[in-house]
């Protein structure tokens, strides 16, 4: 790959190296790769960074709900063809939108510390004060995600569901100046990283509502054979968060799960265990099948000689464990195994095909 390195002489005549990152262009895409550029600096002040902002087809299609769009990489698709062309050299995600298999050629070298994993619950100004329990009946709230609207619509009977679209700009804009919702579901890491958490009147815990897979954490994407630039942003890593992600993704892909199911994840590690609470549900909430399972996860100091060896669900993390990341990845497959064996494949398919049917 030497080919595709690029440097900048510094107006101090200072020859550096540059980097592309990729990014979407929202504005909450731009702070989090705003935020790796800003760790990247400090751990490497002689390379020079430079950001690329582009649309995905997920920016681009804001009148259909994501389930029924049928495309896996959504808002991934665009930024993998430019660091496919050599047009980036990283490319910055959240890590709920990478699918679990990544085209060949990419792997995800780093899995920075979670922000709160959890959903939100954003009311309309006139309904401040107010929960989940105590909005009037037949209140409509608004969410996107068929992960959401099926649990919640068990949890709170007494609400109404309908799909909500765009940017979280446009969602509070869609919330605040028009009187269709009377609440909103978002991830709490996303308003908490645009300094929006005044905005948050309840955080959801997992009694009413667990999380997506990967939800609050950000992915490093980069070329699998640039083992200059992997290991470069392998430092970025939070074990105890990749580990968490790894049962997570691997839990999703023995599923075969994606956007247009619900599946729901919960992950904590206490210690050297980690625990693992996954779930899946038809799509209003009435079937629902939902297990834990627990694992060792020894941070030893053995890790990967072979980047080869130490592939988990897409994620390349030489720096970990290479126990604990087999024992992660082997979890999120026992605990799937374990649901399928109850029935899950049944829900999974029926959700599926309600939903494409809608």
């Amino acid at each position: 790959m030497e080919g595709s390195l690029k440097y900048i002489r510094e107006g101090n005549g200072k020859v550096s190296r540059v980097i592309r990152m990729g990014t979407r262009k929202s504005q909450l895409a731009r702070i989090q790769t705003d935020s790796v550029a800003g760790r990247l600096r400090e751990l490497y002040p002689d390379v020079h960074l430079e950001i690329v902002a582009m649309s995905t087809i997920g920016d681009k299609i804001l009148d259909t709900a994501l389930s029924k769009i049928g495309e896996k990489s959504l808002f991934t698709k665009e930024l993998e063809n430019a660091l496919e062309r050599n047009e980036v050299d990283i490319v910055v995600h959240s890590l709920k939108d990478l699918p679990t298999s990544l085209p060949p050629g990419f792997t995800i070298g780093a899995i920075l510390q979670r922000e709160n994993p959890h959903d939100a619950v954003v009311l309309h100004p006139k309904n401040a004060g107010l929960t989940l329990d105590s909005l009037p009946e037949r209140s409509v709230i608004g969410t996107s995600s068929l992960r959401r609207a099926a649990q919640l619509k068990k949890r709170f009977p007494q609400l109404e569901f309908e799909n909500i679209r765009g940017n979280l700009n446009t969602r509070l804009k869609k919330l605040d100046e028009k009187d269709d919702y009377a609440a909103i579901i978002l991830a709490a890491a996303g308003l908490k990283r645009m300094g929006w958490e005044s905005r948050i009147s309840q955080i959801l815990g997992p009694e009413d509502c667990m999380y997506a897979v990967g939800q609050g954490a950000l992915a490093v994407e980069v070329r699998a054979q640039d083992k200059d630039i992997l290991e470069m942003v392998s430092v970025l890593h939070h074990p105890d968060t990749v580990l968490q992600c790894i049962s997570e993704r691997a839990f999703l892909r023995q599923l075969e799960g994606g956007c247009s199911v619900p599946v729901a994840v919960h992950t904590e590690v206490k210690g050297s265990m980690l625990y693992l609470t996954g779930a899946v549900y038809s799509l209003d909430g009435a079937d629902c099948l939902k297990d834990t399972m627990q694992t060792v996860v020894e941070i030893d100091n053995k890790v990967s000689e072979s980047a080869q060896e130490c592939v988990h669900v897409g994620v390349t993390a030489n720096s970990v464990s290479s126990s604990a990341l087999e024992a992660a990845e082997k979890l999120g497959m026992d605990l799937a195994n374990a649901l399928l064996n109850k029935g899950a494949k049944d829900i999974l398919t029926t959700a599926r095909k309600l939903n494409d049917a809608r």
